[in-house]
């Protein structure tokens, strides 16, 4: 059967990567669709790379160890450190810096780790590129047994080659813009048309896997538009910043990496990562009010809000009174895709809810794998297998009923 994947980011990647492992789905016949003219130009290759195993709710806790797992036995099956940086973390909270504890972010319902629960804290000195902690406390929430970091562009392109290598196919710069049903009714091809020299292929489709971020829900209700169904998906604005700072040396990387959890003055909760390669990233401002734009390259930076970034990171990672020696690297925006729940959409679309008279045939159907918000980098893995066994109709490595449409 042939399986299409709308979306080419981090899980729609990762799903074609462990499908196309499958002895029952030749690799041909799978489809990555992505109408971006740009791969990962969106939260897969602008997140921070943070994975953590046991940050999560009762209901996503199993695919969080899950996929933090998949990620050390991929990583020590492909050099990961070399190929995307992968190392461990030590997860850390930097408090007494005006506002909040430092922590208290983790659990206020908006955050990278919302669903973290208690910690027990431990004190410590905190990584030498944090220049800033003279001014509050540094407070180890994790060690690298369960926090590790990645670079996702770098790993995203990893998983990318490895499914053009089996022979997965790419359709990029082309949209989704219906679907067809055969004589019974039965979903049995999707049309694309490409932007690129707008024309319109069919694609034989008796498995559809959603995995367009925070265009999933848009993407659902355009192939669907019968279906009262509306996919719980909006778009969480998040601009980052990437550095180089000469207390962040290939010397120290051995040691690992770190990320810093802590609060700013601007009002905002800043978050920031060390990663293999002399990078640190920098996050942590956000905006759920920020139109989501047609395509990811069509995002628009605010500059005040980088500079905001700027000046938390001059702060935080300069030294006070010199001249600021830090290098920057890039600037970005990203749509990470969030729920109402605060938990991903990880499942099969119910038949009756799609809508008219569409049916799937056995062994078919339209599954959604979207709404991670902060996670979708440390899920991706996880997210992706599941994905991959459900369509195939195999038990799945982690339980995620509580994860699904129902």
């Amino acid at each position: 059967m042939s399986t299409v994947i709308l979306g080419a980011g981090i899980i729609g990647t990762s799903t074609a990567y462990y499908l196309s492992q499958s002895s029952n789905t030749p690799a041909s016949t799978i489809h990555l669709v992505e109408p971006s003219p740009r791969l990962f130009a969106s939260a897969s290759g602008y997140a921070a790379g943070f994975l953590a195993k046991d940050w999560f709710s009762t209901s996503v806790a199993p695919l969080g160890a899950l996929s933090f797992d998949l990620h050390k036995e991929l990583a020590e099956e492909h050099n990961g450190r070399d190929n995307w940086g992968y190392s461990r973390s030590t997860g850390t909270s930097l408090t007494g810096t005006g506002g909040k504890r430092g922590d208290d972010w983790l659990r206020d319902g908006n955050s990278r780790a919302e669903a973290a629960g208690e910690h027990d804290f431990a004190s410590g000195d905190g990584p030498a590129w944090l220049t800033g902690r003279e001014r509050g406390r540094v407070e180890v929430i994790s060690e690298g047994v369960s926090t590790a970091q990645v670079d996702p562009l770098r790993l995203c392109q990893f998983l990318f080659k490895e499914c053009l290598a089996r022979g997965v196919q790419l359709h990029q710069r082309a949209k989704a813009i219906s679907i067809s049903t055969d004589m019974r009714d039965t979903l049995s091809s999707v049309r694309i048309a490409s932007s690129s020299d707008s024309t319109e292929t069919d694609i034989p489709c008796t498995r559809l896997i959603i995995a367009a971020g925070a265009w999933s829900g848009q993407v659902f209700s355009s192939l669907f538009p019968q279906s009262k169904l509306k996919l719980p998906i909006s778009s969480l604005a998040g601009y980052s910043l990437v550095v180089r700072s000469p207390r962040w040396l290939s010397s120290q990387e051995k040691q690992g990496c770190h990320a810093v959890f802590t609060t700013d003055a601007a009002g905002y909760s800043p978050e920031i990562f060390s990663r293999i390669g002399g990078e640190i990233y920098i996050a942590g401002l956000n905006s759920s009010s920020l139109p989501l734009p047609k395509l990811a390259t069509e995002s628009h930076i605010d500059e005040e809000s980088i500079e905001t970034l700027k000046a938390t990171a001059t702060r935080l990672l300069g030294i006070p009174g010199q001249e600021d020696d830090l290098e920057i690297v890039r600037t970005g925006l990203c749509f990470r895709p969030v729920t109402n729940r605060g938990t991903p959409i990880v499942g099969k679309v119910p038949e009756k809810k799609l809508g008219g008279r569409i049916a799937t045939r056995e062994g078919g159907g339209v599954w959604v794998g979207a709404g991670h918000g902060p996670w979708g980098i440390s899920m991706s893995l996880g997210t992706g297998k599941c994905l991959a066994e459900m369509v195939e109709g195999e038990k799945t490595s982690a339980d995620v009923r509580g994860l699904g449409l129902e």
